[in-house]
C-alpha cells in the first residue's frame, strides 16, 4: 500500500503562495474544458497557464501525437499528476493503465464510475469494486502509483448502520479516494462529515460548488449548469478547504463543467485565494 504522506513546503495554489505545514497545490480537471480542447489544444493548454494552474487531472492526449501532446504540457509549464482509468481498465490488464501513468508522470490514478444497472446500484455492484480496486490497488502500488476512485452520489445510498460509500472505505485496503464535493453533496452526504471520518483514504479533492435551490439523488447525474464559481453555491468550500489543509490532502483540483467555465474558473480562484488567507 502506497503511505502518502505530509511534509512541510510552500504551498503554491494556482500563482500565489502560502506557508503551510502540509503539502496541498490547486490544480484544474481537464474535463472542465472539454469544449474548448476540441476546438483548440494548444490555446486550451495556454488558457490555463494563464491562469496561473501548473498541476492539472486528465489523460488524454486530445487527437494529437502523444509526444507532441506531452510537449505542449512541458511548453506550458503543466504537471499531469493524476490520470483517469475506466473500470474496466481496471479489471484487465493493467499494463496500459500503468504504461500512460508513466507517460504523464503522474502519481494517482483515478477511477470515476463503477457500471451498474440504471439508477440501481447494490450492495453487491459495491463488492465487486471493492475487489477490482483491490486488487488493482496493490498492483499499482508497487509500480508506485496511488489508485483513487472518485464517488459520483449514488454510492452514499443507505447500507446497514451507514451506506455503500462507508462499505467501500471501511473494506479499502490498496485503493484510495478522490473525493467530489459536488457529487457528495448531491447524493445526501457532508463531504465535511466524509473528510472527518476518512480522511486517512482521501487523497484528492474535486472542488465543485452547486447552485443553490438544487435538490440532490442518488442518480450520479445533474444539469452541468448547477456548477457555480466556488464560493456562491450550497456547499461550504471555505471551510472544505481548510479541513484539507489539515488533512494533508495533497491535490484540490477545480472541476466546473459548466459552459460558463471560461468565465468561472478565475473568480474560483480568486475565492480560493481569499479562502487560505482566513
Amino acid at each position: 500500500m502506497v503511505n502518502v504522506k505530509n511534509t512541510l513546503v510552500l504551498i503554491l495554489l494556482a500563482g500565489f503562495t502560502l506557508q503551510t505545514t502540509l503539502a496541498q497545490e490547486v490544480g484544474l480537471q481537464f474535463y472542465s474544458l472539454r469544449n474548448q480542447f476540441k476546438a483548440d489544444v494548444e490555446g486550451t493548454l495556454k488558457i490555463i497557464h494563464d491562469w496561473g494552474i501548473t498541476k492539472v487531472e486528465g489523460g488524454d492526449y486530445y487527437g494529437m501525437p502523444p509526444g507532441k501532446f506531452r510537449k505542449l504540457l512541458s511548453d506550458y509549464n503543466l504537471d499531469v499528476v493524476s490520470i483517469g482509468a475506466s473500470y474496466e481498465d481496471l479489471s484487465g490488464d493493467l499494463k496500459g493503465v500503468i504504461k500512460k501513468a508513466r507517460d504523464f508522470n503522474a502519481k494517482y490514478v483515478m477511477c470515476a464510475w463503477i457500471p451498474h444497472d440504471g439508477d440501481d446500484f447494490t450492495i453487491e455492484d459495491t463488492q465487486r469494486a471493492v475487489e477490482v480496486f483491490n486488487k488493482a490497488g496493490k498492483i499499482l502500488s508497487q509500480e508506485g502509483l496511488v489508485l483513487a476512485y472518485h464517488p459520483h452520489g449514488y454510492e452514499f445510498r443507505p447500507y446497514g448502520d451507514g451506506t455503500l460509500f462507508s462499505y467501500m472505505a471501511e473494506n479499502a485496503e490498496d485503493f484510495f479516494f478522490e473525493l467530489d464535493v459536488f457529487w457528495a453533496f448531491h447524493g445526501g452526504a457532508d463531504p465535511l462529515d466524509l473528510m472527518d471520518s476518512y480522511g486517512d483514504r482521501i487523497v484528492l479533492l474535486h472542488l465543485k460548488d452547486m447552485r443553490k435551490g438544487v435538490i440532490g439523488n442518488f442518480s450520479g447525474h445533474e444539469d452541468v449548469e448547477t456548477n457555480v464559481v466556488l464560493g456562491t453555491g450550497q456547499i461550504d468550500i471555505n471551510t472544505i478547504v481548510a479541513k484539507a489543509g489539515e488533512l494533508g490532502i495533497e491535490y484540490m483540483f477545480i472541476e466546473d463543467e459548466s459552459s460558463r467555465v471560461l468565465q468561472q474558473v478565475p473568480r474560483s480562484l480568486a475565492f480560493l485565494k481569499e479562502a487560505v488567507k482566513r
